[in-house]
């Protein structure tokens, strides 16, 4: 499988576009190019069932947040606190970083 590279990255808030969680916004806690999938705080929550082990004794049944595909997410802007597509600007020191196509503000730091 090839590697993908994701417009969204760790700490980046989202909003969720389909499925049960659609309209929804979160942030980002983990990315998977590999699958092409990311995990957003509070949404597409599961439930795991976990057998006691020495390290957590209590077992039972987990809930824990679910991977989606990054497609069926929109990064918000930070500046304009709209959902936004993704666009590449080369600054002025070189460095190419991400950018809002709405109001054009980088997305990096």
């Amino acid at each position: 499988m090839t590697q993908r590279k994701l417009n969204v990255r760790k700490g980046d808030r989202v909003l969720v576009l389909s499925g049960k969680d659609k309209g929804k916004k979160g942030k980002v806690i983990a990315t998977m190019p590999a699958e092409g999938r990311i995990k957003v705080e509070g949404i597409n929550m599961i439930k795991k069932h976990a057998k006691p082990t020495p390290k957590v004794p209590q077992g039972g049944i987990r809930e824990m947040e679910g991977a989606l595909a990054h497609s069926k997410v929109m990064l918000i802007c930070p500046a304009c606190n709209k959902p936004t597509r993704v666009g590449k600007k080369v600054l002025a020191d070189g460095r190419r970083v991400r950018a809002c196509k709405k109001c054009g503000e980088s997305l990096d730091k």
